[in-house]
C-alpha cells in the first residue's frame, strides 16, 4: 500500500529488546521498553535494483530484507447498503540477517518480531475502531511462510486456500473481520518492474507489488452484531531495508477502485520545506491488469478542507481533488468519516473514501483508500 518507508518508520518501534518479553504483555509495555532500540540494518539485502519477481513465492517472507508488510484495505456494504471499510496490516521486522540466525538458538530467541494493526469504519454507526498487537516470530506466536502463502500473528490470520482465493480473518476487543478475498488481476508490479525508488540514496527503495481488485465478501462483527457484506479489497506488498531520506516528513497515500475497472496508486512524499518530492509516483491499472507508471510531474493532488483531530491536535486534508491529464482523469475524493486516524505505536490517518468524478470524457464512481502520515509529527527516520 505506499511507500516501504511507512515500514520503517512505525516499525523501528519494535527493537531487538522486544524477543524478550512474554508474550501476554500489553502494546503500551512493549512500546514503552522499545522505543530507543532501533535494528542496524547491516547485514540484510537492500533494494538496489530491478529483480523478477515470482509468484506465489513472493507472496510469502522476503527474511534477506530487514523490513516487510502484508497491507489490505477494503470497502464493503451489506445487502441493505451500509458500508463499512477496514485496514488490515501484518508487519515483519528482522532482528537479525539469515546469516546470524545461529546466534539465537531457543524456541523463545526471535529473529523476527511482528506488529499488526486491525481497523473498521462504520459509516453508518459514525464509529472508527483500530487496535494493534505485537509478538515475536518465535514458538508460533507470529510468522509468515510462502508454501502456501501464510502469515499469522498469533490468531490473526492472512492465508492463501486457492491458486487466486485468500482467507483473512481477525478479531479484537468486540470487532471482528472474517473475509474471502478472490482476485480478479493477479499481482500488478508497481515502479520499474517492482523496483519502486523511494529517495536519492542506494537502497533508499523498496520491492512492491499491489493485488488491486479483490472481489470479497464475509462477515464483519461489531459488538457481537454481525454483518455479511461484500464489496472490493486491495492488498500491498513491500520488502526493503531502507529509511526515509533527509528533509522527507510524510506521505499521502491513496489507492482507488473505480467502476469502470481501472485503479490508481498514488503516492506524494512530503518534504519539510512544505514541497512534494520528486520520487513520488503511481500507478494507472487497466481492466486488463497492465498499468501505466505516473511519476510526479504526471499527476496533482489538491485539497482544500482540513480535519483537526480531537485525539493527537494534527491538521489533516480533508477531501482531495486528483488530476491526471494524460490519462483523461479528473476525480474528487471525500472521506466517509473524517476522524479515522489510529493512534498505536504511531500515529497516521488511513480511511475510507469514495469518489466521484470523469475518465475519457464518462462519469464514473469508485471508493478507495487514502493513508497520511507525518502530520501528527515528522517521520524523519531517526529512532
Amino acid at each position: 500500500m505506499r511507500p516501504a518507508i511507512i515500514f520503517v518508520v512505525v516499525i523501528l518501534l519494535i527493537a531487538s529488546g522486544v524477543y524478550a518479553l512474554w508474550p501476554k504483555q500489553s502494546d503500551p509495555v512493549i512500546a514503552a521498553q522499545v522505543l530507543a532500540t532501533p535494528v542496524p540494518a547491516e547485514g540484510f539485502a537492500r533494494a538496489d535494483g530491478p529483480r523478477p519477481f515470482d509468484f506465489p513465492t513472493d507472496f510469502g517472507p522476503h527474511f534477506d530484507f530487514q523490513t516487510e508488510w502484508w497491507y489490505y484495505t477494503g470497502n464493503l456494504d451489506t445487502a441493505d447498503g451500509r458500508h463499512f471499510g477496514y485496514e488490515f496490516t501484518i508487519f515483519r521486522r528482522g532482528i537479525l540477517p539469515p546469516d546470524r540466525a545461529g546466534e539465537r538458538p531457543s524456541d523463545w530467541a526471535a529473529q523476527q518480531i511482528y506488529m499488526g494493526h486491525l481497523a473498521v469504519s462504520d459509516v453508518d454507526g459514525g464509529e472508527f475502531y483500530a487496535h494493534q498487537r505485537l509478538a515475536r516470530g518465535a514458538s508460533g506466536l507470529a510468522g509468515a511462510e510462502n508454501a502456501p502463502y501464510h502469515v499469522w500473528l498469533e490468531d490473526w490470520t492472512i492465508k492463501q486456500t486457492n491458486v487466486n482465493k485468500y482467507i483473512l480473518f481477525a478479531t479484537n476487543e468486540g470487532i471482528a473481520i472474517e473475509l474471502t478475498l478472490t482476485d480478479d488481476k493477479g499481482p500488478v508490479l508497481q515502479g520499474d518492474g517492482g523496483y519502486s525508488q523511494k529517495g536519492p540514496d542506494p537502497g533508499n527503495a523498496s520491492y512492491y507489488y499491489s493485488q488491486t481488485r479483490l472481489q470479497t465478501e464475509g462477515m464483519i462483527t461489531i459488538d457481537g452484531e454481525e454483518f455479511a457484506v461484500s464489496g472490493l479489497s486491495w492488498k500491498d506488498h513491500e520488502y526493503s531495508t531502507s529509511a526515509m531520506a533527509t528533509g522527507q516528513v510524510g506521505w499521502d497515500w491513496f489507492s482507488i477502485q473505480i467502476d469502470d475497472g481501472y485503479e490508481i496508486m498514488l503516492y506524494q512524499i512530503r518534504r519539510d520545506d512544505g514541497s512534494i518530492d520528486p520520487f513520488s509516483s503511481g500507478a494507472l491499472i487497466a481492466p486488463d491488469g497492465s498499468s501505466v507508471q505516473l511519476a510526479a510531474q504526471d499527476f496533482v493532488i489538491e485539497s482544500g478542507d482540513t480535519w483537526r483531530s480531537p485525539h493527537s491536535n494534527a491538521e489533516y486534508p480533508m477531501g482531495w481533488t486528483i488530476s491526471i491529464p494524460s490519462q483523461d482523469l479528473q476525480i474528487e475524493l471525500t472521506p466517509y468519516l473524517e476522524d479515522q486516524e489510529l493512534n498505536l505505536a504511531f500515529i497516521y490517518w488511513e480511511g475510507a473514501v469514495w469518489m466521484s468524478g470523469s475518465h475519457n470524457g464518462i462519469g464514473v464512481g469508485g471508493n478507495g483508500y487514502v493513508e497520511m502520515t507525518g502530520y501528527a509529527q515528522p517521520f524523519n527516520g531517526d529512532f
